[in-house]
């Protein structure tokens, strides 16, 4: 696995350590998922020759970071669409980006899903003009961000946990809760680390879930004003025990490497990444985790909507999922992947396929006003108050 991180490393160093807290202003509220008023295409024409895409670095390599990483130069001659690509930092960029009517497919991630149908800069997606579709784990397809009202948005790419990570010298016995960040994170104060989201109101809030289950949550992205709260306590309480709130993945890895962090939330291909020697573990909490499911999304003006539907099949085949979701770091989302991995522990170490595994997982969706948990008695915040909420907590 190591061998993946120092060629990953190169390409993800741009996007991910641009990432700014000034990102967070521009993220916009969104009232309700509505469905686009575009229609989902009826069928498929000629190519067009080229496609745009935006998506997370790592995901779009043409051997131009690595000449030995290169999925999308087999792409181009197999269907003549030639690809221009950038990448982004946050997914309040991503949103933003899709604005300007630049892109024909972004990938995103479901704290940006959601927004970008409501917006209507995506378009349904036809999956019966995508062949490789059949191969996706039946656990990710037409879920709350990914589809709206029965309606599928987008195909899956890949998806992971965000796991709890702890210095196995310092945090003692090993822990199995995220009570080591939260009610008992003053044992750590100044090693405790946090993502850098507002999304993170969500890690709150599965935690609140399990302690506090008086407050009624049933799903992390649905909190009415007296939840929301109760979730931003608990982060308001947490901050000043915190050594750093990381959204570059890099930063967290020489933080745990110096020992300058001793716990906090983490990805897999992080704890995969730290020097070897490094004290370090990680677990999925008893009461769960957030993480996310990343979906190939098509603009709803796409100027190449063939070319469009053309990468979408292809990054969906089980040859193309398992060299870009292998590279990246996170678990494949088609069946077959698995068999075209090099590193043959691949899907193991990231639980690909496992429902069980995956059904501890809250992935990101979007809040928004109409509650995601189908409750119509209140109304829910949405993501442009957990952007304001965000900006208290972090003071």
């Amino acid at each position: 696995m190591k061998r993946y991180t120092a060629r990953r490393a190169s390409a993800l160093m741009s996007g991910l350590a641009v990432v700014s807290a000034a990102l967070l202003l521009t993220a916009c509220g969104t009232s309700a998922a509505a469905p686009s008023e575009t229609k989902a295409q009826a069928k498929l024409g000629d190519n067009e020759g080229q496609v745009s895409l935006l998506a997370w670095p790592g995901y779009v390599e043409d051997g131009s970071n690595d000449p030995n990483v290169d999925w999308v130069s087999a792409f181009e001659k197999d269907t003549g669409c030639t690809v221009t690509s950038k990448t982004y930092g946050t997914s309040d960029e991503a949103f933003n980006l899709m604005k300007t009517g630049e892109y024909d497919v972004v990938a995103a991630s479901g704290d940006a899903s959601l927004r970008l149908v409501a917006a209507g800069d995506v378009a349904p997606v036809n999956t019966d003009l995508i062949p490789n579709y059949s191969g996706i784990f039946d656990f990710l397809k037409m879920k709350a961000w990914n589809s709206v009202d029965g309606v599928s948005y987008g195909i899956p790419h890949g998806y992971g946990a965000n796991l709890l990570m702890y210095n196995t010298d310092v945090v003692s016995p090993a822990p199995t809760s995220w009570d080591v960040v939260f009610d008992k994170s003053s044992d750590y104060a100044g090693k405790v680390t946090a993502y850098d989201s507002p999304i993170y109101i969500a890690d709150a809030a599965v935690y609140l879930m399990a302690h506090q289950p008086d407050l009624g949550i049933t799903n992390p992205y649905a909190l009415d004003e007296t939840q929301l709260a109760a979730a931003v306590d608990l982060l308001k309480a947490q901050r000043p025990n915190v050594s750093e709130y990381w959204s570059d993945y890099l930063k967290e890895i020489q933080a745990f490497e110096t020992g300058d962090s001793v716990v906090g939330t983490t990805w897999q291909v992080i704890r995969n990444s730290l020097s070897e020697g490094t004290k370090a573990e990680v677990v999925l909490p008893s009461e769960g985790t957030t993480g996310w499911s990343d979906t190939w999304m098509i603009a709803s003006k796409a100027k190449n909507p063939n070319c469009a539907y053309a990468w979408l099949n292809y990054i969906a085949s089980p040859e193309a999922n398992a060299a870009a979701t292998e590279y990246f770091g996170e678990a494949p989302s088609n069946i077959g992947a698995c068999d075209f991995t090099e590193n043959p522990d691949h899907c193991a170490t990231f639980h690909a396929g496992d429902a069980d595994y995956a059904s501890q997982i809250w992935y990101w969706s979007t809040p928004i006003a109409k509650c995601l948990d189908g409750r119509t008695d209140v109304t829910c915040t949405d993501y442009a108050a957990w952007t304001t909420a965000w900006q208290e907590i972090k003071g």
